[in-house]
């Protein structure tokens, strides 16, 4: 057996970027829709402040659409989510949450519309396909859902939008947050948006032939050396300064998006129908247990991100887990997304945080941690 296909079976799949990855430096993986993800490219604080100072290029294949055509396509995908699509246009992004029949999130993920029925769901890590599919075997709509060859790269930071001018000339600019649109690219065919997830000003790339993989990388990356662009990985640090959610982390089955100050994304008022509805109408007027708050936590800068749930404790009793931490260099200071006993959810509270390295204080404090109103993403 050749060392360099050690560990990587069959079962687990590679995205057309791998190869690209690995020669740029990609010195470790994760596992995230039963693919591997890049999740080092050496010091993960150099990738954040390469982030946020120039731009970074990320293999974010994992994130699979699920496609939805037919001619009750749209009818279909309002059933999937508790967000009022009725005046999403073709061309326009939402992010939207799927909810089961309790009201609990499947996955959190960006809607597309490319045509007036036809949708990409590019999703966060649960399998969603399994999932649509078998809502839609009795539904008796006429809707056919597959998963297409289509494979999405993240360029990110503050330079991403002079390094995209570079590749598509100056029509890219007028490309507005949360909107996409097709192009090529040296006859590589495309879909660009206006997203990411990463806080900062950036674009998804959708590549929707994985033949070109390796193409589109280099032609990315060499576009992009005069503007200091990096290979990375989606940065725990950046993510979690902004909020964003990491599904099976943050938010999960028995998570609900009342607990997560969702509510904007949450339409009961809508005529449509739709999975979980009667569920979370009862939760909006019973109200929640628990909240997802920020903490700041006083201690020693972490040299990662939590690998384990951290027990919240005050006065002795367990009222929480923290779900994401993380130190930021920026910040300089360790912070965290948290669930916590409602009662205890007011900013400022103090509480302690059970650490690997024993108890420390914390405090409740309001999130996201960094650039709260998004302009820097909607710049």
């Amino acid at each position: 057996m050749q060392a360099e296909d050690f560990g990587f079976g069959t079962q687990i799949r590679k995205s057309p970027y791998f190869d690209a990855t690995v020669r740029w430096g990609a010195q470790g993986f994760s596992v995230y829709n039963h693919m591997y993800i890049p999740r080092d490219f050496g010091d993960p604080e150099q990738n954040f402040w390469t982030l946020v100072n120039d731009a970074i290029l990320c293999d974010v294949a994992v994130e699979r659409q699920v496609e939805i055509t037919g001619a009750d396509a749209a009818r279909f995908v309002q059933m999937l989510t508790p967000r009022d699509l009725s005046k999403m246009a073709v061309g326009q992004c939402k992010y939207i949450l799927i909810t089961n029949a309790a009201g609990g999130i499947l996955n959190d993920p960006i809607l597309l519309r490319l045509a007036e029925n036809h949708f990409w769901i590019s999703l966060a890590d649960s399998d969603i396909l399994l999932w649509a599919q078998g809502v839609a075997v009795h539904s008796g709509m006429d809707v056919t859902i597959t998963e297409p060859d289509v494979s999405p790269l993240q360029l990110q930071g503050p330079k991403s939008g002079q390094i995209m001018q570079a590749l598509f000339g100056d029509d890219i600019l007028d490309l507005k947050y949360y909107w996409h649109r097709e192009l090529t690219l040296d006859g590589i065919p495309l879909l660009v948006s206006r997203t990411g997830w990463s806080s900062e000003l950036g674009y998804e790339i959708y590549l929707r032939d994985s033949a070109y993989g390796d193409a589109l990388w280099e032609r990315i990356m060499a576009a992009g050396v005069e503007f200091g662009l990096k290979p990375g990985h989606t940065s725990s640090i950046r993510r979690i300064e902004g909020g964003m959610l990491s599904y099976h982390a943050d938010a999960d089955i028995n998570t609900n998006p009342y607990e997560l100050d969702l509510d904007r994304l949450v339409n009961l008022d809508m005529a449509a129908d739709f999975i979980g509805k009667a569920a979370l109408a009862r939760i909006a007027v019973q109200g929640v247990s628990r909240k997802q708050i920020g903490l700041i936590i006083d201690c020693a800068p972490l040299k990662g991100p939590n690998t384990t749930f951290w027990p919240i404790t005050r006065a002795g009793e367990t009222i929480g887990k923290v779900t994401s931490a993380v130190y930021s260099p920026r910040l300089q200071q360790t912070i965290a997304l948290a669930m916590i006993a409602v009662d205890h959810a007011q900013i400022g509270t103090a509480v302690e945080v059970v650490t690997p390295s024993g108890p420390t204080n914390a405090t409740v404090v309001d999130r996201p941690f960094y650039d709260p109103k998004k302009k820097l993403a909607a710049a």
